[in-house]
């Protein structure tokens, strides 16, 4: 370690900015004229969510605003916080020095709805000022009544350039860097590694001034030293978050788009994140079906090998047969007719229950037989091409018409088959 390295706080807790001016990043929010500087400069501040990946200033600015306000802060983790605590919480409020306390919750998505609702009468009568960070979106992890109290805030993370920001200012005003010659070679590497995470890229400025070799001065952090005091840590991929869903649809539209690279950069992605092969290889099954259909209907078939094939052998191996996998259907045509075809029938089944015509019932008694059941039903192996012209649908839903051929050569080539039977079968009569 170098010498005069000393500090019993992290320097990302360090360097966590005092004033709203001091942040940096988030300027579609606090520069002037935005709206939480608006929400300052009025002196008003009201329940909020705060919307955003880990590292980018949500817990920091919730502790800002309070203070800007003049109100008092409390902290809670959802992570570690019950009904109980919460509402012991939230019955000591007058206890306080101040009304109106603003109650800061952490993750507030991994409340349940027993938690949520909680909260939900203290925010509603102005009793508390909530403010909630979540890595989640809102709309999907915070229960609505709750949601409508509050207004949601998305955070960016921060640019490569942010981050640089903020090293640069970590090795200039932090009370123990500042001490020390730093030669900072990596700036960028950290920068780009720490995926818009400021706390992460403090976090790996500081493992390498502790790792550096001591016996030089300036203490060089190249490279090299920050691949190997981050190795896979810096990894950014939250499989039980948003950018799980972010992520695996960025690889289905990059297959619908018929783009392999893109679609094998993402599918990389979640597995070296720990996304469950099946998971992958389920997707792909239904995309098979969804987006390339009868255009080529071995794309269903190979893609269901593949998830068979990857639940029996696992990872790593299973890598590469969804790599081959997803460049098939990348590169296939693709159709939607069927998906579309499925969904308009659905849509009308539910609001038509036609009876089925008799002649398409089987007549199994005598008495169903002579109810008209089964009669007229002409059985098409009985006629040439194994086709005969006759109604399935119900009176009422004569004509209509789900399934549109699409301009793809397979599709195309059933259509003039369906054509060629339908003129076979009308030059018989």
């Amino acid at each position: 370690m170098p010498p005069n390295f000393h500090a019993d706080t992290p320097l990302a807790q360090r360097m966590r900015p005092t004033t709203l001016d001091a942040i940096i990043g988030q300027a579609h929010l606090l520069a002037a004229g935005a709206p939480l500087r608006r929400l300052v400069e009025q002196g008003h501040l009201p329940s909020i969510i705060l919307h955003g990946e880990a590292g980018i200033g949500k817990t920091t600015i919730a502790m800002l605003l309070a203070d800007a306000v003049g109100r008092p802060f409390h902290a809670l983790s959802a992570l570690n916080t019950g009904v109980k605590q919460l509402r012991e919480v939230l019955d000591n409020k007058d206890s306080l020095s101040f009304e109106s306390p603003v109650v800061f919750i952490d993750e507030i998505h991994r409340f349940n709805k027993a938690q949520q609702d909680a909260l939900l009468g203290a925010v509603e009568s102005g009793d508390i000022t909530l403010i909630g960070a979540t890595t989640e979106n809102p709309s999907f992890s915070v229960n609505n009544a709750l949601l409508s109290r509050c207004q949601v805030y998305r955070l960016e993370p921060l640019t490569s350039e942010q981050i640089s920001a903020v090293l640069q200012r970590a090795l200039s005003e932090d009370n123990v860097l500042k001490k020390l010659k730093i030669d900072l070679q990596a700036q960028d590497t950290i920068s780009q590694l720490a995926h818009g995470d400021a706390r992460k890229a403090l976090n790996v400025l500081e493992l390498a001034v502790q790792t550096a070799d001591a016996q030089h001065s300036p203490l060089v952090i190249d490279n090299e030293l920050v691949g190997r005091v981050a190795q896979t840590a810096l990894v950014r991929y939250d499989k039980d978050g948003e950018q799980h869903y972010d992520i695996i649809s960025a690889m289905i539209k990059s297959v619908r788009g018929s783009d392999p690279d893109a679609a094998l950069y993402w599918m990389a992605r979640m597995l070296v994140g720990g996304e469950p092969a099946d998971f992958i290889a389920r997707r792909l099954v239904i995309l098979a079906s969804e987006d390339i259909g009868n255009a080529n209907p071995n794309a269903l078939l190979l893609a269901d090998a593949a998830l068979r094939s990857v639940q029996s052998i696992g990872m790593p191996e299973a890598r590469i047969i969804l790599g081959q996998v997803v460049v098939y259907l990348a590169t296939s045509a693709k159709s939607n007719s069927t998906y579309k075809a499925i969904n308009a029938a659905m849509a009308l089944a539910e609001k038509d229950a036609s009876p089925v015509p008799l002649h398409l019932r089987n007549g199994v008694t005598k008495l169903m037989r002579t109810q008209g059941y089964g009669q007229g039903y002409a059985y098409p192996h009985d006629y040439p091409n194994h086709y005969y012209p006759q109604t399935y649908l119900p009176d009422n839903l004569l004509g209509t018409s789900f399934y549109t051929f699409a301009d793809n050569q397979r599709e195309q080539h059933s259509k003039q088959f369906m054509d060629w039977l339908k003129n076979q079968a009308a030059s018989n009569d």
